[in-house]
């Protein structure tokens, strides 16, 4: 298995390799830090069917992603969990916190309202 050809039987191996926890690594706690993908995906559910954006706490979790599985893992765990609709959302917080490269998500629409209030920030 290489990295590009990640699936989701395999993500929680890729995940393992890529976990950094500097107080050690806790099951628990890995497991609840991989729900974080989960989350995101709830509040971007959210925002799409109602228009209420917890920006806040997405990039709470983004930043706790990232920090824990580094920005290539957390990016990879991110594309494989998450479906199409969501990343016109996502991706503006990704290039928010500089976590891609504008390249590597070319070709993807931004919603504007999220680029309005990532501006406010």
């Amino acid at each position: 298995m290489t990295d590009d050809d990640l699936i989701e039987e395999d993500l929680v191996k890729f995940a393992i390799k890529h976990y950094y926890n500097p107080r050690g690594i806790d099951i628990d706690e890995f497991y609840e830090d991989l729900k974080r993908v989960k989350y995101i995906k709830r509040l971007i559910n959210r925002y799409l069917q109602t228009g209420k954006l917890s920006e806040r706490l997405i990039l709470n979790h983004l930043i706790v992603i990232f920090n824990v599985f580094g920005m290539y893992g957390g990016y990879k765990i991110l594309s494989v969990r998450l479906e199409e609709k969501h990343w016109p959302v996502l991706k503006p917080f990704l290039l928010f916190l500089r976590a891609v490269r504008d390249k590597q998500v070319m070709g993807i629409e931004v919603d504007p309202y999220v680029v309005e209030v990532l501006r406010k920030i």
